[in-house]
């Protein structure tokens, strides 16, 4: 049987699901496994996939894997479902429910080869340690670079950089429309390379993104800050994280819909009179220097 899943969204979605295919093929031992995904790097070496498409990519896929075939489609979007949407439990959890898979606490796994590991170990090789940092996500281009909803601060990021560059070389994800940061270095490698170096970094901070779920993946404790998303949602218990302090004004939610908040982080509902009271900055770097 030919089990398709299809996922849609960004990586970080990509590698959450790698936790889900683990459970489908605890369920379907016997099954060939196929992902069609915007990010099939991050499947790629692992034994629990059999094949593994990108968009696009899907030449003669009817007549390879759905005619005259027996198949099982798992092509439904978690994030449409109440318990993710009330935040009742983890995604996973939630995604294995839908196609009735015991849920037994996988998590997300990827994998890096050898050649893969020596190639980008030189490429990013430091004399110092590392440090890797993701500060911010969205979409490219989008109007307003910095979302108060998701990303780390500006002055949280310095502070940290401030703390940390003289003894680490600081690595920082992001793309060249994103903000950028003296003393550190622009990370915008392939997935493989980014994981590649947080593979080998001794320090990380997170905000909720990719590189959090990739982390997780590699078992690599991190920093991880969450403002209107949830660790209990979209997290892991290997990870120290910090949540955001308690609201201090009362925000405009005349847009909100199903949800409170807003991840591009609209003006009119940010819920502090100003940034620096979304967290304790001595907290992120206590956290950091102890993991």
């Amino acid at each position: 049987m030919n089990i398709i899943f299809t996922i849609q969204g960004g990586l970080g979605k990509s590698i959450i699901a790698t936790a889900v295919c683990k459970a489908i093929k605890k369920k379907y031992t016997e099954c060939n496994l196929i992902v069609v995904t915007a990010y099939p790097e991050a499947f790629t070496n692992l034994h629990f996939i059999d094949r593994v498409f990108g968009y696009g990519e899907e030449s003669y896929f009817y007549s390879k894997y759905v005619e005259n075939q027996e198949v099982l489609l798992f092509n439904t979007d978690p994030y449409a479902y109440t318990e993710n949407i009330l935040c009742k439990e983890h995604l996973i959890k939630t995604w294995c429910n839908i196609y009735g898979l015991d849920y037994n606490g996988e998590l997300p796994e990827i994998s890096l080869n050898s050649r893969e590991l020596t190639f980008y170990g030189n490429k990013y090789k430091s004399e110092k340690p590392i440090m890797v940092l993701q500060t911010n996500g969205g979409v490219a281009q989008q109007e307003t670079k910095y979302s108060w909803a998701r990303d780390i601060p500006n002055y949280i990021i310095q502070k940290v950089i401030d703390e940390f560059y003289k003894e680490y070389q600081i690595y920082h994800i992001r793309r060249e429309d994103q903000f950028s940061f003296e003393n550190t270095t622009t990370l915008t490698d392939g997935f493989k390379g980014v994981a590649s170096v947080i593979n080998m970094s001794k320090k990380r901070l997170f905000m909720d993104s990719f590189a959090q779920h990739t982390a997780a993946a590699l078992g690599l404790k991190s920093t991880v800050l969450w403002i209107t998303n949830k660790p209990e949602v979209f997290g892991y218990k290997l990870h120290d994280n910090i949540i955001c302090n308690p609201e201090t004004i009362k925000p405009d939610l005349r847009n909100s819909f199903l949800q409170k908040y807003q991840i591009t982080g609209a003006l009119n509902e940010f819920p502090y009179k100003d940034e620096n009271e979304i967290f304790d900055v001595d907290r992120i770097i206590e956290s950091i220097v102890k993991h």
